[in-house]
C-alpha cells in the first residue's frame, strides 16, 4: 500500500471534534449533515400514540385537538408562516389543557422547522408541562422533542436533562421511540465528551432496534473515532446488512476501511456511494475521498518494481 499525503479522511477525528457543537451528531461528520428532523418518534405507531392520549385526557369528543393539530403542521409545509399566526391564536383562545399542550406542540414543531431551535425548545416544554404527573407516558414524545431541539439548538446539557427524563418515563412499550431517544442520548454525550456512556447508549439501541441500521453506523463511527478498528467494522458491517443503500454508511465504511489498511476496500465502498448519490452530500464527499486516494493500480507490479515513495 502507498502512503498518502496527509489526506482529509486521516484527519477526520480531528475535524469532527471541531464540528460536534454544531452538528451535534456523531455521524460522520466530515458530511455536513444537519440534526435530525423533528419529531423524534418518526417510527411511533400513531394509532398507539392517539390511544395512550386519549387514555390520558389529551383528546376531548368536544375539542377536536388532533384535527387542528394536523391542519397545522399541514399549513406548515407550505407556509410557515401562516402556521406559525395560526399555532400561537390557537394558545391564546386555549383554555383546556389538552388544546394548550397540542397547541404547543404545533408551534414547538413549526419553531424547528423554521430553525428556531430554542424556540422550539421552550413550546416543547410548555407542552409538556401540561401533562399531569401521574400521565407523563403521553408527553414522552414531547420530552423527546425537547430534547432534540435542544441538540439543534447547541445546548447538549439541557438535551441530556430532556431525553434522560423521557427515558425515566414508566409505562411505554413503544421501543422504536426509546431507541431514537437512545439516539439523541448518544449525540448529546459525544457533545458533552462522554463517549463511554454514549457507546452504552447505543448498546441500548441495539437492544431495543437490533435491525436499525442508523443506531449501528453511529456505534461504528464511535468506534472507530476511538481507534476500535474491529469493532467499527462489525458495526459497519451489520449497518450495511440492514440498509445497503445508506450513502452514510457507505462514507464510514470507507474511512474505516482506509484506516485499516484496506485502500481498495475504501474505493468500492466510495464508489458505490458515488453511484448511488452522485449530486448530494455524501456524493461529493465521497468524491474528494477518491481524489486523495488516487487512482486503482493498473496492473501488479513485478518484483523488482520499487514501491513509490511518500
Amino acid at each position: 500500500m502507498f502512503d498518502l499525503p496527509a489526506p482529509q479522511f486521516a484527519q477526520v477525528i480531528a475535524t469532527e471534534q471541531a464540528q460536534q457543537v454544531s452538528l451535534m451528531q456523531i455521524g460522520p461528520a466530515t458530511m455536513p449533515m444537519r440534526p435530525s428532523d423533528l419529531p423524534i418518534p418518526r417510527r411511533r405507531n400513531p394509532d398507539q400514540q392517539r390511544e395512550t392520549e386519549r387514555e390520558a385526557g389529551l383528546q376531548r369528543p368536544d375539542l377536536p385537538d388532533q384535527d387542528r393539530l394536523a391542519q397545522c403542521l399541514a399549513k406548515a409545509q407550505t407556509n410557515p408562516d401562516a402556521a406559525l399566526v395560526e399555532a400561537q391564536t390557537w394558545l391564546g383562545e386555549s383554555r383546556d389543557s389538552g388544546q394548550q399542550v397540542r397547541a404547543n406542540q404545533c408551534l414547538g414543531m413549526v419553531r424547528s422547522g423554521m430553525g428556531d431551535f430554542t424556540g422550539a425548545l421552550e413550546a416543547f416544554a410548555q407542552a409538556v408541562a401540561g401533562v399531569p404527573k401521574e400521565q407523563e407516558v403521553a408527553a414522552l414524545p414531547l420530552m423527546a422533542m425537547a430534547g432534540n431541539a435542544a441538540l439543534a439548538a447547541g445546548k447538549p446539557d439541557e438535551a441530556l436533562g430532556w431525553l434522560d427524563r423521557a427515558v425515566a418515563v414508566q409505562g411505554t412499550t413503544d421501543n422504536a421511540a426509546l431507541a431514537d431517544i437512545q439516539i439523541d442520548r448518544s449525540r448529546a454525550l459525544v457533545a458533552l465528551g462522554r463517549n463511554a456512556e454514549a457507546a452504552s447508549a447505543l448498546d441500548d439501541v441495539h437492544r431495543l432496534a437490533p435491525e436499525g441500521a442508523e443506531g449501528w453506523l453511529l456505534s461504528a463511527t464511535l468506534a472507530r473515532r476511538g481507534d476500535d478498528l474491529p469493532r467499527a467494522q462489525r458495526d459497519i458491517e451489520i449497518a450495511a446488512k440492514y440498509d445497503p443503500r445508506d450513502p452514510r454508511i457507505g462514507l464510514e465504511a470507507g474511512l474505516i476501511a482506509v484506516l485499516s489498511g484496506r485502500d481498495e476496500a475504501a474505493r468500492k465502498s466510495w464508489e458505490s456511494v458515488v453511484a448511488v448519490d452522485r449530486d448530494g452530500e455524501a456524493g461529493k464527499v465521497a468524491k474528494s475521498y477518491l481524489e486523495q486516494l488516487g487512482a486503482a493500480p493498473t496492473s501488479v507490479a513485478s518484483p523488482t518494481t520499487e514501491k513509490p515513495g511518500p
